[in-house]
This record gives structure tokens, sequence and C-alpha cells, in this order.
């Protein structure tokens, strides 16, 4: 019997990645709504949502996959799983390093991988890409060797695991961005200057220590597109129609205000927070990404409202890894050529143009990732017509 397919998992992996773009893209970092910003530190907003929302969808996907590679052997696997995770890896670290020149003092000068005029400043090895490649890295091995039901109570070992380790790290301050234990793992594996300095001292908000409840994220999004593949079978074997999807819809809300609740009593004691990647923020947003799942399933499979919103979401699904790395290269490597007014050929738009749209300056700012939106959009439109999917 051939595996169900469900297109509102697309259309839920393809506004992850569209968001992702939308945040990642402001006309001007200074001039950002305030939902668009990642919390300064305890606590959430919609941007906080997206990183978690797409490593749900990987380990969603991989419910779909791994039946698969299970049946191809321990060979197989290893290879495609190494395969995958060293070039998710290394494009991330190549978009960190790219485009290799930057402009000082009117000239060209080689980015080097540590700075000699500053050995604390060199090139970040962790980003986005890198913590996806972990992650999905050990997930996958996670649910290739462990039964559903026990990698389930596995997750949960680690998830109260690394609230432990927070909470003796530094038991004066253990969730203080000065008092987390993780930055001291990061600079005596990584080094200082292959860290992230965004909050004006070395912390990477996508360090070793945290990847850890983020791998929880991935294989909570396994066991949920296990969950949706084991019921729509059941449907499917029943020769019943997609209304009686109802019971496996109410699992999911059910699932998913269990977490909240979970989430939210946890933050009591163990703050949610991105940055950190705590425990609380793991279970709290998987239970926010099962529910819009489950609203998915029920709008688009259920009541068949497949309009223009689903398809403009499902084209960026089709090529995600792809035009989230795209969206990263342009902007970077434009910004290297400078034209006679000052700007440069992905900025101009913005400087020239979209910064004077009336009202708050978050305006223009926010037509501009709108119009980066359009842009990537379309390359992912061509593509999908000419059934062109870029794959890593």
């Amino acid at each position: 019997m051939p595996q169900p397919r469900f297109y509102s998992l697309d259309v839920f992996r393809g506004a992850t990645v569209c968001l992702m773009i939308l945040v990642n893209n402001p006309g001007s970092w200074s001039h950002i709504y305030d939902p668009l910003e990642h919390a300064p530190w305890h606590g959430l907003t919609p941007t906080d949502l997206v990183f978690p929302f797409f490593l749900f969808a990987v380990g969603n996907a991989m419910a779909f996959v791994m039946p698969r590679l299970q049946a191809q052997g321990d060979a197989i696997f290893w290879k495609k799983v190494m395969k995958r995770t060293l070039l998710i890896f290394l494009i991330g670290l190549f978009l960190n390093w790219w485009p290799f020149f930057r402009w000082s003092e009117g000239e060209l000068v080689f980015r080097q991988w540590v700075n000699p005029e500053n050995p604390d400043s060199g090139v970040r090895i962790m980003g986005v890409l890198q913590r996806i490649a972990i992650c999905y890295f050990f997930a996958a091995i996670l649910v290739y060797y462990i039964k559903p039901a026990r990698v389930f109570v596995v997750s949960m070992i680690l998830l109260l695991a690394y609230w432990v380790i927070c909470m003796y790290g530094n038991p004066a301050d253990p969730y203080s961005l000065a008092g987390w234990f993780g930055t001291q793992w990061d600079i005596a594996v990584l080094g200082k200057a292959h860290i992230y300095k965004g909050e004006g001292v070395p912390f990477d908000p996508e360090g070793l220590a945290s990847t850890l409840p983020a791998v929880v994220q991935v294989v909570f999004g396994y066991l949920v597109g296990y969950y949706i593949q084991q019921k729509s079978k059941q449907v499917q074997a029943a020769a019943s129609g997609n209304s009686q999807l109802y019971p496996m819809i109410t699992g999911l809300f059910v699932m998913s205000v269990a977490l909240l609740v979970t989430g939210f009593c946890w933050d009591t004691v163990f703050p949610i927070n991105k940055k950190i990647w705590t425990s609380s923020y793991t279970i709290y947003t998987t239970g926010l990404a099962i529910m819009t799942i489950a609203t998915m399933i029920y709008l688009i499979e259920v009541k068949g409202i497949k309009g223009g919103l689903a398809r403009f979401f499902d084209v960026f699904g089709k090529n995600a890894l792809f035009v989230f790395a795209l969206s990263a290269f342009l902007p970077k490597g434009l910004a290297l050529i400078k034209l006679p007014d000052g700007t440069n050929p992905w900025n101009w738009l913005y400087k020239k143009v979209l910064v004077h749209i009336p009202g708050a300056p978050e305006n223009g700012s926010l037509v501009y990732a709108l119009c980066v939106i359009t842009f990537m959009w379309a390359i992912c439109y061509v593509l999908d017509k000419k059934r062109i999917y870029i794959k890593v």
C-alpha cells in the first residue's frame, strides 16, 4: 500500500521557510516591527517559532523517508545520512565565510579563518544550517535504531538532562547570558574567534550545548509524522474519505494542548528561551507546531481549502533548503558590489525607494522584506514549473 501524502505538511514546511526569509531580510535591522524580532532573552515572539518549526518539519519529513531507509539496511542508511549531514553543514559554513572578501579602507581584503589583527575574530563555525545538519544526524540515528515509544522516553530524558546540566553548570545564575554554561563549552571546542558575537559578548545561539534539546525537536517532529502516517493508513485501508481523519486531528490537538500546558508550567522554573533553546521552549514550540499542523490538515485535507495561499507556500517547500541558502548567498555576494551612489545591487531598492514610504520607518523595511520573499518565490516557482528540485 503506498504511503498517504499530505499536502498540508508541504504547505507547513513552505510557510516556515517563507517566514525564515522574511525575518532574515529586513530593509534595515534598525527598523523592524516587534513581532519580527527575537525576544531579547527569555520569552517568545512569532519570530522565535520559525526555527523550531523548521526543525519539526525536518523530523516530520523523516517519518515518511525512514521506512525506506530501514528497508535498505544499515549501510545505505549511514551513507545517506552522513552525506546529507556533511553537505548541509558545509553549505552553512560556506555561507558564513562567503563572500570570502570584505571592504577595508576602500580595498577588498580576504577574510581569513582567523583575523590576524584580532585573534578573537574569525569565521563563525555554527549557524542555522549547521544546527539543522547536526540535529538531523542525531535524530536520524535515534529514530532508526529505537522504536517510537522508546524514542519518546529517550527524548524526555534528554530534555530533563539538559535542564539538570543547565542548573548545575552555574548554580548562581544558570539561565542568564553571562551565566549560561554552554558558552564555555563553545569557547573550549570552537574557539572564541569562531563564535557569534551579536549579543556584544562571545555567545552562540546555535552553539553545541543548546543543540541537544534541538535534536529532540526533530525527534518530536518525526513522532508526529509517524502518528499521522499510521492513522492515515488506517483510514486508507478502510477506504474511508478524508472526513474520517477527525480522530487523528483530535489526537493532534490533544497532544498540542498537553505540550503547551507542560511547556507553560516548565517555564516557571526553566524559562522559555530560544537563544539557549531551553527544554520548556522545545516542549512549548512543539505544541504550537502540532496545533498548526492539525489546523492545516483540517482545512486542507478535510475541508479541501487549497487556494492561492496554500499553493504560494507549497512552492517554497519544494526547494526549502536551497531557497533558504540562496536568500543568504545573494545579499552577501551583492553587498561587495559598490554602486556610485554608495549602495549595492541588493539594498538599492530599499535605500533609494522603499525607505521613503510614508509613516513609520518599519513600513519600508517590511515592504523590502516582502519584496525579497516575492523574488525568492519567483525563483522557486520557475524551478517548480521546470520540475527542478534541488535536494541535499
